[in-house]
Formats: C-alpha cells, structure tokens, sequence
C-alpha cells in the first residue's frame, strides 16, 4: 500500500512535468498543497469520479486558480475523464488543461477561477445554496441536501477585497459547512510577502466570525486531518485551516522561493526534485499501485448509490417536494411560466401605465414568484431604490432560512461573486440590484458569469443622467456599452413595463447567459403597439412606429430615449416625412437574430439613422453608419434636475428633428 507520501507525490511530479513540458504554468502551489489535497481528496471529499454532476457531491474550490495543475492532477489520479494525454497538453490549445480552471471544459471543476479572490466568494454562494436548499427540501430522515463547499486559495486571494466583502458576509450567515483552507506559505509573485501582507489574517477571520484554526502544519498529514476534523465538528461557524506551506516543496534549491511560484522549475531542478522526494519515475509516469490508491470510482459511485436509495424512498414519502427538487437541479422552469408570462404581459399592455422602469421589476416578481421558489433576490444595501422587493418578500439570514431575499449589505463585487456560487451550485436563480454606475464593482463577476454561461440576473437602476441631482458620480455613461461589450452577456434596457416584463421573461429563460436590466429612475410614458411589435419585443430590437413603404430615416432608441422618438416621429410625420422608429431594448440579442429580420428592422438601403441613448454615444455607430447621427453622452454628466439635464445635453424632441432632418438631406 503507497505512503499518503507517495500519493502526495504522485501529485508533485505531475504538476511540474506538465509545466516543465508546456514551458508555463504555476508550479509551487500544487507542490506545496500536494499533502493538503491528498489529505481531503482521500479522506473526506464526498464525490463520484463518474458523474461529476452528481447532485449532492461536495463542491471543491481551487480559488488560487493559478494552480491549476493541482487539480487538473486531482482529477486525473481520482478518475475523472481527464486523460494523461490531457495532462501532457496542459495549457494548449484545445486542451481540457487550460492555464486557469475553467467550467464546462474539465470534468470536475466547479467553476472557472483565474481572477484571484472570486473562488472563495463564489463559494460562499455555493455554502449559501447549499444551506438554502438543505432549509426547504430537507425533511426528517431525509437529508437530500447535505454536503461542503471546501476552498484552496492562496496570499493573493486573501488580499483580493472581494473575498473580504464575502468572507464577512458568509461570518454573519454562518455558513458552518463551508471550509476553508489558506495556503500560508508567504511568497507570491514578488517576493516574501511580508514587505506587504503582514496582517493578522487569522485574527481578521475571527473577527468575521469564522471557526479559525492556526498552525496546522502543511505537510504533515495526521495534523492536516485533524483539523479537518475539528473544522467539521464545527456547524454554526465557516473554518478558516491556516496551513503552513513550503511552495514548490520538494524542489531543493527553488523550494520556498518565488521562483517556483510562477515559472516552470527546470530539467536540471526537477532531476533533483525527483531525487529529493524520492520519486524514481520518469516524468508521466505514475505506477499502478499509486494509481490504485487514488481511483475514487468505486467509493465514488458507492456514495451516490446509497443517496439514490434514499431519495428513491424520499420519492415515496414526499412527492411533490421531490419533484421540485428534481425540476430545481436540472434548471428547468415551472410549466406555467409561458401562461405566467403571457398573463403579465398581456396584462401591461391592458394598463398602459406610465412608470419608472425600476417599478417594474416586482410587477414582473410578482408575477413569476409564486410559482418559483428558486428566484433569490437581493440588493447591495438600495432595496426600496431598486425595486428587488415584490409581496411574497422575506429575508433570508443567520435566523432565517426560510427567507427568499438577501440584503448583502455595501458589497456589490461580493454580491455577484455570490450570485455566481448559487447558480453554479444549481436549485437556485439568483437576482440582485444595484445602480448601473455601481456594476463597475461587480464587473468582474458579471464577466465570469459570461464566460462561464451560467444565470444570474441583475437589476441595474439610476441608469443615466436622468437620476438627476447627483450629479455625475452616480449618473453612468459608459456602463451600459462596456456591459454589452461583455460577450454572452445580455443587456436590456426596456421603454416600459411591456419590455420591463419581456427582459426578465427572457432572463429567466435564458441558462446560459447572465441578463442585466438597466432601469430607470425617472417615469417613462407606455408604448402602444401592433399585435406584430409586441410579439417581436423579445427579438431585442423591432418596429416600434412606421410609416408606408420605404421609410427616409430611422429613428433608434432605448429605454427612456424611446418616448423621444416617438415624438420626433410624431413631428417628422406631422411634416411629410417618413418615418421609422426601432425600440431597441436589448442590442445582444437583436445582434443574434438572422439576417433577414434584422434586413427587416433595419433596411441596409436607409443610411439616414439617427440614434438617441442617454450613454455612450460611441456605441451606436455600429447601428448607424458613418452617414448616421447619434444623440448620446460623450463627457460625464452634471448635478441638477433631470429635466435640465436633459435639456443641457441635447435630448430633446428639437434636436433627434433637426439630427433626423440632416440625414435625409
């Protein structure tokens, strides 16, 4: 039987073989972590090897993502489909082994980490699911939801802000089955990072109101699961495992330096790496015994049998719950959400009101609501200013898990990181809000949300100039064309409650893509429509106004702006001209639709186009050509009353006419 020594080092060798061969790569912290892996992959990770989606597997974060042969070796020797040929392409293209762990292209890793601080935050929301989930579904007898979130992250994930707005957070909810482990070997890029990171981190943890234990000795395995021990024993708190490391352990003249950390070691040191831990094989290689020792199949699959057994009988005893459980985890929605849907829409159009877009957002929450559990809400500290609250609302805390809304306090970044977690973890929509200047916090997590295809849905208000007397701290200008600029990221920025409804009907629809919703503060005039135009809102773009044949210009716009081309229409009409006005409210997903109906939306023989968006006016060029006008944000903007401010920068009936007028010349 292999030493945990050798299992340890089975790890070590193909970490830095696969960095040596790609000429790239984070070698130290796989080699420094070897033991700390080894230790709760063999010990206490509950997984199946052949069905990593298995539903109440215990998640595994690599938050320090830079060390990804670290789990791309986990996942080989446990038996994961990750071949050893995929080891060899590590960081090539095409490869399952790509530089930083990404969802949806390996089997096994949870989600995509490569921005530090992010994996830990995302667990967070992960623990929080998982809690969530275990409060509704979970019954005597039967703990269909009942595992850990266990994260590996490093010196730099910890100096990251967004892991201190989630790890307080997580503190305060007391997520007591997340567990946490800090690689504590005080090196990172460059150099001994006591020049810059000399806090009391632990010390910081118990403040947040974590279960800390110092010390634990990084490469000694009894003292490694031993903590791991304590840190499960503990239920009302998350841990914090402060793991003192040498990074690139075993490498005698690199080890415990940054030269190991993001370089690979060198033939000549990996000769004496061999050498020092005793591993006498040449480089790929892994003997069978070994192999053996890591196969986690058998134990795997035996651990989810016994769970199937168990939800076979929880079938039985609770049918209804077990179905939802099962509609949940799969992303599916309810079969009432078309007619759901259509009622509320439908219902909008009977009422033609006039409203701020942000109202809209419980119109559509309570409409949709009811029949779905899994919508979990929130706001960064501005529920009554975003519009996140509908009836049905009850908060969700430390004392409450029976709530369906979280207030995250002032932490957009955390928020979305979070989000993130509990779409990934599965049974659960996330949506949260907060202003469209403030999702420049949040960024990086809505990115990764794209990238990684997954739901989130953001409620973004205040969205331009006209949120008035703030002045242009708080008024966004490029928010919403960096948004759109985000591939597989879905922006809409609706004219009324019609669209307000539709963006969200497609947010929720939409699995793969995250959907943000940019609201405004000010109120908004109802849009008639044809039968013809309502149907075609969620094609993101369509015909809003038009006039017989061929129209001489088109007007485009969205949200607020598009009640100023209405009326621009109504004046170039009232004169002879013809007109087209095109409401745009989610360019994404107009950009998606075949090129016949965009030909039909926007016919490519009219090159007199005007747009209007209080934003970035840059943006809408690609829309109008160099023949066309944009009436747009091209500075910040300024503090006074909206009406003014509109004034000022030219959103007026006036202007989009004269613009409109010098395109047909």
């Amino acid at each position: 039987m292999p030493s945990r020594k050798d299992l340890a080092n089975a790890v070590r060798a193909l970490s830095m073989d696969a960095v040596q061969q790609a000429n790239s790569g984070h070698p130290g912290a796989p080699m420094g972590m070897a033991d700390i892996a080894e230790v709760l992959w063999n010990d206490f990770l509950k997984h199946n090897p052949s069905n990593p989606a298995w539903a109440n597997r215990d998640r595994f974060v690599l938050s320090n993502g830079h060390a990804s042969m670290l789990i791309y070796s986990l996942l080989h020797l446990s038996g994961y489909d990750l071949s050893l040929e995929e080891i060899k392409n590590f960081r090539q293209m095409g490869s399952k082994t790509p530089g930083h762990p990404e969802y949806g292209m390996t089997p096994g890793v949870e989600l995509t980490t490569g921005p530090l601080g992010q994996g830990i935050a995302t667990a967070v929301g992960m623990a929080v699911a998982e809690k969530a989930l275990a409060k509704h579904f979970n019954r005597d007898g039967f703990d269909v939801v009942d595992h850990y979130t266990y994260v590996f992250m490093g010196d730099g994930c910890l100096m990251e802000g967004v892991s201190h707005e989630a790890c307080s957070f997580a503190g305060t909810l007391g997520l007591g089955k997340l567990i946490a482990f800090w690689d504590d070997n005080g090196i990172s890029i460059d150099g001994k990072v006591d020049h810059w990171f000399d806090e009391d981190t632990a010390a910081r943890y118990e403040a947040y109101g974590w279960h800390v234990i110092r010390n634990v000795d990084g490469h000694n395995p009894e003292a490694i699961k031993k903590a791991v021990e304590e840190a499960k024993a503990e239920t009302a708190k998350p841990s914090l495992i402060c793991c003192r490391t040498i990074i690139g352990f075993g490498a005698p003249h690199k080890q415990g330096t940054a030269a190991t950390h993001g370089a690979p070691l060198g033939d000549d040191e990996i000769a004496a790496t061999r050498k020092e831990i005793g591993w006498a094989h040449p480089a790929f290689e892994i003997p069978t015994e070994i192999a053996d020792a890591w196969n986690a199949r058998e134990r795997g699959a035996e651990a989810e049998k016994e769970w199937d057994g168990m939800f076979a009988s929880y079938q039985v005893a609770h049918p209804e719950l077990s179905k939802e459980f099962i509609r949940r985890m799969a992303g599916d929605l309810p079969e009432s959400f078309e007619d759901l849907a259509q009622k509320a829409i439908d219902a909008a159009n009977a009422a033609a009101k006039s409203a701020a877009t942000r109202k809209d957002s419980p119109v559509a929450l309570n409409a949709f609501g009811p029949a779905m559990p899994e919508l979990l809400g929130g706001s960064a500290d501005l529920t009554g200013s975003v519009g996140t609250k509908w009836d049905q609302y009850e908060l969700l805390c430390k004392e409450n898990w029976d709530g369906n809304y979280m207030s995250y306090g002032v932490r957009e970044f955390g928020m979305g990181a979070m989000m993130n977690g509990m779409a990934l973890h599965g049974g659960i929509i996330p949506y949260a809000g907060t202003f469209l200047v403030f999702s420049d916090y949040a960024k990086n997590a809505i990115r990764l949300s794209a990238l990684m295809g997954i739901r989130t849905l953001w409620v973004l208000t205040h969205d331009s100039i006209g949120l008035g007397e703030d002045g242009p701290t708080h008024q966004p200008v490029e928010h919403l064309a960096g948004l759109r600029l985000i591939p597989n990221c879905h922006v809409w920025r609706p004219c009324d409650t019609v669209e307000s409804i539709e963006a969200w009907k497609s947010g929720i629809e939409t699995k793969n893509a995250p959907s943000c919703f940019s609201m405004s503060r000010q109120t908004l005039p109802f849009m008639e429509r044809t039968e013809e135009a309502l149907a075609n809102v969620k094609r993101g773009g369509y015909v809003l106004r038009d006039c017989e044949g061929t129209p001489e210009c088109i007007l485009i716009a969205s949200g607020s702006e598009v009640g100023l081309a209405v009326e621009a229409y109504d004046r170039l009409t009232t004169v002879g001209r013809k007109v087209r006005v095109v409401s745009m409210p989610c360019t994404n997903i107009f950009d998606a639709q075949d090129a016949e109906y965009k030909e039909s939306v926007l016919p490519s023989s009219v090159t007199a186009r005007v747009a209007v968006e209080a934003a970035a006016a840059d943006f809408w060029y690609k829309y109008v050509g160099l023949a066309g006008r944009v009436i747009g944000m091209t500075t910040f903007g300024e503090s006074a009353p909206a009406g003014e401010l509109f004034k000022h920068f030219g959103f007026t009936v006036e202007h989009v006419v004269e613009a409109a007028e010098e395109t047909m010349r």
